[in-house]
């Protein structure tokens, strides 16, 4: 049994955050209204947590379904990822993501999936960049979201192919 886990955090409030393009992807997969979905052989989680405790819903379901690390897969931004561009890795991570962090820490393990979705598309102009907390809080832009749903869409077909979801 898979477990795809989208990471954001909860509420209209933050719904078009860039910090909630785990939750994005999963809704992409399949529409539903809970925070988990299972269909099938694959497990769809939105933790409701907030995303610096999403590793208690996380070690809720793994503990539960007794889910090995290769079966995990974590979708959650990245800052050290220009917008437009992913990585799916097993064990890597951002240098700092509070989520992945929590997740890890409930765990006792770092060794499962990670789909590091790209969302960095501030200027570098001395001084001028927002910092990655405000930054990650805030909306797409229009042109923003244009990129996030084409990559959305692309992450979705080789989660498809290369975990059989």
């Amino acid at each position: 049994m898979k477990v795809i886990v989208g990471l954001g955090n909860p509420g209209e409030k933050y719904a078009k955050n860039r910090h909630n393009v785990g939750f994005m992807t999963i809704d992409r997969i399949k529409e539903f209204d809970g925070e988990v979905l299972k269909t099938g052989e694959v497990i769809l989680v939105k933790p409701q947590t907030f995303m610096n405790r999403s590793g208690e819903a996380v070690s809720q379901i793994v503990n539960f379904y007794k889910v090995p690390a290769d079966d995990l897969i974590v979708v959650h931004d990245d800052l050290d990822i220009k917008l437009g561009e992913y990585k799916i890795q097993k064990g890597v991570g951002p240098k700092v993501h509070n989520g992945l962090t929590s997740i890890e820490e409930r765990l006792g393990r770092t060794d499962f999936w990670r789909v590091r979705v790209g969302i960095d598309s501030r200027q570098s102009a001395v001084g001028s960049r927002q910092s990655g907390e405000d930054y990650v809080l805030a909306d797409f832009s229009s042109d923003e979201e244009i990129s996030i749903n084409k990559i959305i869409k692309e992450i979705i077909d080789q989660l498809v192919v290369r975990f059989k979801i």
